[in-house]
């Protein structure tokens, strides 16, 4: 992939688990990313034992009943924090005043993240990513995006 990352852009690279927030410190030809905040989910609780009792059922006013589907807890935790990750991203893009932002996350993540895209944030992007790259260092992040 060949991004051209500007003077001060962001770049958010996150999962379900953890969010890097990382800064451009270098130019277009010679990028430098920087990690300017870091996040991580907090344990969820959520266990073997969580959510395994029969699913409720509704009686129907004819015929027999039906069951009822269980919220499913690891989605509501990783929507969450995806949410959360987005209150951050404002702040910072308040603050900072970035030229550019890139989000870079698995699918799923991008499109939870995406609805939570403020108007002022969604001006200044310049790529989404459907890529896990938060097991990789900086610098390979760096050079996956910029091919540098």
């Amino acid at each position: 992939m060949q991004l051209s990352l500007p003077h001060d852009a962001l770049v958010v690279v996150c999962d379900a688990r953890r969010a890097l927030f990382l800064r451009n410190e270098g130019d277009e030809l010679f990028p430098n990313l920087q990690v300017e905040r870091h996040a991580e989910a907090p344990e969820n609780g959520v266990d073997a034992a969580a959510g395994t009792d029969r699913p409720g059922r509704r009686q129907n006013a004819v015929g027999p009943a039906s069951a009822v589907e269980s919220a499913d807890r690891h989605r509501e935790a990783k929507v969450q924090f995806a949410e959360e990750t987005m209150r951050t991203l404002e702040s910072l893009h308040k603050a900072m005043q970035p030229p550019g932002l890139v989000l870079v996350a698995p699918p799923r993540m991008l499109a939870a993240m995406r609805e939570c895209l403020a108007d002022d944030m969604r001006a200044t992007l310049l790529a989404e990513v459907g890529k896990d790259l938060t097991k990789h260092p900086v610098y390979e992040i760096e050079r996956l995006l910029t091919n540098a």
